[in-house]
């Protein structure tokens, strides 16, 4: 080897030492954050009011008062008939995403969301006294853009011993989300710190991604350099250290050598995907259906007729729903209950499943079908045990797209091309191990995680230990 290549070679080191030694200070305060947040997250995930949780706590339609359907409205995407405070009412959503309503009993337009109203909401929905209520624009727990249709919302806080806070949409009246006490305490400890996820930071998208790579990318040179100085310290051969150790390390410095390269590639892997999690670049944002085609496909809800025969038909139902989606012409009865039931609406008869193959090409511009299968239970690429069976169907253009399509209401659930599929591998798996075996043996993905979880945490501890006595090392000096 020539001396220059030598002289770059013994730079390379020292600053991957450098590296590791100032930046891997700081890093370690974040590492030991993320694996402990991490494992409450295990646990108690952020509030969410699933589609589920919504309708159990509706309220069932009052068909006595349903005396008006929505006239002209045929072209609407989706029209839903459910209750609002004690009056039934037609949700109707437009091709533009915008959502109107009008009242079932008289043809109107209800009145505005106000105070009174949302305490209604809330006691009925949530089955205690209300204690306060007041107009919010976000907090901590819906500062998510999902919410910013319904907002202003309307916080209440409920009278309950689960310390129960509901947020009521001013544009729909029903609940958006729901937290407890307990949700609330044990997030502070995990979803948010480890998401970075405070509602000053979260407010601004673009401003919360930004802080997320920059905190995350230096964290990656410490886990890579950190790898790389652990494999050139060790002496598995004959030429092994003093009394035939393979680390020089002692105390504290064994415990951070030992542990890291054991859990090493773990805490890269998981560092590195944590950072691909906002997608840096937007590389991974994979392709989309011309908006036309999307458009067409979703098709029209058409209008609610025969809401006599329909009465008798779902009676006792929380829900009605009218689509088109596929050209599908259905009616959903209670579609987020656990036993929803299918109507063809031109006759109100037992609908069936569908295969919307044919329809579904237009999404698919100049691809030709080449695949086509029924998801009972969850794969490598749908983990979701929720919303099945599904029909796949997959497609040989150039991006080699999968379209994800619920047979009974047509309706186009997910898209995913070869970029997308990519970013499963990347990202998903290697944050969360969902992987179908170790997600269905529960007890083994426990396990799993908590195992690198811990071995990430005595490297991280050992870290911030070795950090504090490198800092004060200076002051002991000067002393």
């Amino acid at each position: 080897m020539r001396r220059s290549d030598r002289r770059w070679g013994r730079a390379a080191v020292r600053l991957a030492f450098l590296t590791h030694r100032w930046v891997g200070i700081v890093a370690c305060l974040f590492f030991v954050m993320w694996f402990a947040s991490g494992l409450v997250m295990m646990y108690v995930p952020y509030p969410a009011l699933t589609p589920a949780q919504s309708w159990s706590g509706a309220e069932q339609i009052d068909w006595g008062r349903v005396h008006q359907a929505p006239v002209g409205e045929g072209m609407a995407r989706r029209i839903t008939l459910e209750m609002r405070d004690g009056s039934p009412v037609w949700r109707i959503e437009g091709a533009e995403g915008d959502t109107r309503l009008l009242s079932a009993a008289t043809g109107t337009v209800p009145a505005a969301v106000d105070a009174a109203l949302a305490t209604r909401v809330a006691a009925r929905f949530g089955g205690a006294a209300v204690r306060s209520v007041a107009p919010i624009a976000d907090d901590q727990w819906t500062v998510a853009g999902g919410f910013d249709r319904h907002r202003p919302l309307w916080k209440a806080t409920l009278a309950d011993g689960a310390g129960t806070e509901l947020y009521i949409s001013s544009l729909t009246g029903q609940p958006v989300q729901r937290t407890t006490g307990r949700q609330r305490w044990w997030n502070w400890l995990g979803s948010v710190p480890h998401w970075l996820y405070p509602t000053m930071l979260r407010r601004d998208r673009e401003n919360w991604r930004q802080a997320v790579m920059w905190v995350s990318g230096p964290c990656i040179a410490v886990a890579l350099t950190g790898l790389w100085i652990g494999l050139l310290r060790m002496r598995p051969g004959r030429r092994r250290y003093r009394g035939g150790r393979v680390t020089p390390y002692h105390g504290w410095m064994l415990w951070h050598h030992v542990s890291g390269l054991l859990g090493g590639v773990m805490l890269t892997t998981w560092i590195v995907s944590g950072w691909l999690s906002v997608d840096p670049g937007h590389g991974f944002a994979g392709g989309s259906a011309p908006e036309a085609a999307m458009r067409a496909y979703a098709g029209q809800a058409g209008e609610p007729h025969a809401l006599d025969r329909l009465r008798q038909v779902a009676e006792g139902a929380r829900s009605v729903e009218w689509s088109g989606d596929a050209g599908l012409r259905r009616i959903a009865i209670d579609r987020a209950s656990p036993h929803p039931r299918w109507l063809e609406q031109a006759d109100l008869a037992p609908a069936r499943p569908a295969d919307p193959a044919r329809v579904a090409a237009m999404l698919v511009p100049g691809g030709h079908l080449i695949g086509s299968e029924v998801l009972t239970a969850p794969d490598f690429y749908w983990t979701q045990p929720s919303g099945l069976p599904l029909i796949r169907l997959r497609f040989d253009d150039a991006a080699q797209t999968w379209l994800y399509v619920d047979p009974m209401s047509g309706a186009l659930v997910e898209r995913q091309d070869r970029v997308r599929r990519a970013y499963r591998w990347v990202y998903t798996l290697l944050h969360t191990w969902d992987w179908p075996w170790l997600t269905v043996h529960h007890r083994v993905w426990t396990g799993w995680m908590w195992l690198w979880s811990i071995a990430g945490l005595v490297l991280s501890i050992s870290g911030v230990v070795l950090g504090w006595r490198r800092l004060r090392r200076p002051v002991a000096r000067g002393r």
